[in-house]
C-alpha cells in the first residue's frame, strides 16, 4: 500500500523542480549572474564613493562574486542564445568569441587579483577594485547592447 502511493508522491514533489529547471535558459542564467556582479559593483562603487563606510568584510565579499561569476559567464552563451529574454548580448559574443573569451579573461585575471590583494582599507581597494571595473567597462562597450 505504501508503495501504491509513494511513486505519485515522489513525482508530485520532484516535477515542481524539475520544471522550473528546465526554463532556466541560458540568458535567463546569465541575466541572474549579472544582476549579483551588478550588486557586488554597488557595494564597491558606494564605498569607492564614500556613500557608504568602508567594510572590508562586505567588500571582500563583493571582490568574491565578482571572482566567482568570472569562471562560468562564458559558457552561458552557447550558440543559439543570441536573442531572447529581453537579452543585452550583441551579436559580436558570436562572431567575435575569441575577443569575447580574451575580454572575460581579463576580467577573471583582475577580478582575482583583486580578491588576492585582500584590501583592508579603502586606501587599498581602490587600485584593487579599479582594473575590475575597468574590465567590465570594456567588455560592456564591446558585448553588451546599451539599455
Amino acid at each position: 500500500m505504501v508503495r501504491k502511493y509513494l511513486f505519485p508522491t515522489l513525482v508530485l514533489a520532484v516535477v515542481p523542480f524539475a520544471v522550473a529547471l528546465a526554463g532556466d535558459s541560458p540568458q535567463e542564467a546569465r541575466h541572474e549572474l549579472m544582476e549579483d556582479v551588478g550588486g557586488a559593483a554597488k557595494t564597491i562603487g558606494s564605498m569607492l564613493k564614500e556613500e557608504a563606510p568602508f567594510d572590508a568584510t562586505r567588500a571582500m565579499e563583493a571582490l568574491q562574486v565578482w571572482a566567482d561569476a568570472a569562471e562560468p559567464f562564458g559558457d552561458m552563451f552557447p550558440e543559439g542564445s543570441e536573442t531572447g529574454f529581453d537579452t543585452e548580448a550583441k551579436s559580436t559574443i558570436w562572431t567575435d568569441r575569441a575577443g569575447f573569451e580574451k575580454a572575460l579573461a581579463e576580467f577573471k585575471q583582475q577580478a582575482d587579483a583583486a580578491v588576492a590583494a585582500n584590501p583592508q582599507t579603502l586606501a587599498e581597494l581602490q587600485p584593487a577594485a579599479g582594473p575590475v571595473f575597468k574590465a567590465c567597462k570594456g567588455c560592456h562597450e564591446s558585448y553588451r547592447v546599451d539599455d
